[in-house]
């Protein structure tokens, strides 16, 4: 089954903003139609407006996926998919484990390994009934290794990371690929600002210094890649950072 448009369906979820927004564009522009879900529904109605005008294919669905009933609800109006991006994630705070803010913990937990898990669970029978499924998982290389003030995000990440590696053990043999992209310094407009609760300062000085971070066009890039390489070929992890990091730990600063 394809849309009404005869273009193979992908969904991007978390495509209000940043990494997902710029995904939905790029899936558009290599030919799929593209289901972009969010919570923020005026952000979703001007990126399918901007797909549109661009002549590409989209619909917008509001949608939160920590919450069961939507997520059912979306995954029985698509009865089959090619591609499942699961980008919606995020982090917040930046204290020690000592101080942990277990409010924060607990919302990394519930979005980023959760509403993967829920995601996928609710759209594998759609993505295997393409015959030729791709579940992108989106983590991070703090899914990888850990870092002082950063231990509830990576222990998000790498439980994100265990399920997709887990998820690609269980799916041998039935025709759906698992791609896991772990992004290093990315630069967007909310990431940061976000994590650290609207401080702008605080999330300036995560980038201070570096000349190119990596951009949300970069990680949509990576991600239109391995969907569109032929099915046989299954690109497990992709670890991508920008020439300035050369580790978690090291920053080329100017």
């Amino acid at each position: 089954m394809t849309s009404p448009s005869g273009k193979p369906i992908a969904i991007v979820t978390g495509a209000s903003v940043g990494i997902g927004a710029a995904t939905a564009r790029r899936l558009a522009a290599e030919g799929f139609t593209v289901v972009a879900a969010a919570r923020r529904a005026d952000r979703l109605a001007t990126l399918v407006k901007e797909i549109e005008d661009a002549g590409g294919s989209a619909t917008a669905h509001q949608l939160d996926v920590t919450d069961d009933a939507q997520v059912a609800a979306l995954a029985a109006a698509y009865p089959q998919v090619e591609v499942l991006v699961n980008n919606a994630g995020g982090a917040r705070g930046g204290e020690y484990v000592a101080g942990a803010d277990l409010a924060d913990w607990q919302w990394m937990y519930d979005v980023n390994v959760l509403g993967t898990v829920r995601m996928t669970k609710a759209f594998l029978p759609a993505l295997e009934a393409s015959g030729a499924g791709t579940v992108v998982v989106l983590s991070s290389t703090a899914g990888l290794i850990v870092y002082e003030g950063g231990g509830g995000y990576a222990a998000a990440k790498h439980a994100q990371t265990a399920v997709a590696e887990t998820l690609r053990l269980e799916l041998c043999g039935k025709p759906v690929r698992v791609v896991e992209i772990d992004p290093g310094m990315v630069r967007t407009e909310e990431f940061s600002l976000r994590r650290f609760g609207g401080d702008a300062a605080r999330a300036e000085a995560v980038y201070r210094g570096v000349a190119e971070p990596l951009t949300a066009d970069d990680i949509a890039d990576c991600i239109a890649w391995c969907v569109t390489r032929p099915h046989h070929v299954n690109i497990d992890r992709l670890v991508v950072r920008p020439l300035a990091q050369a580790a978690q730990h090291k920053v080329h600063r100017v």
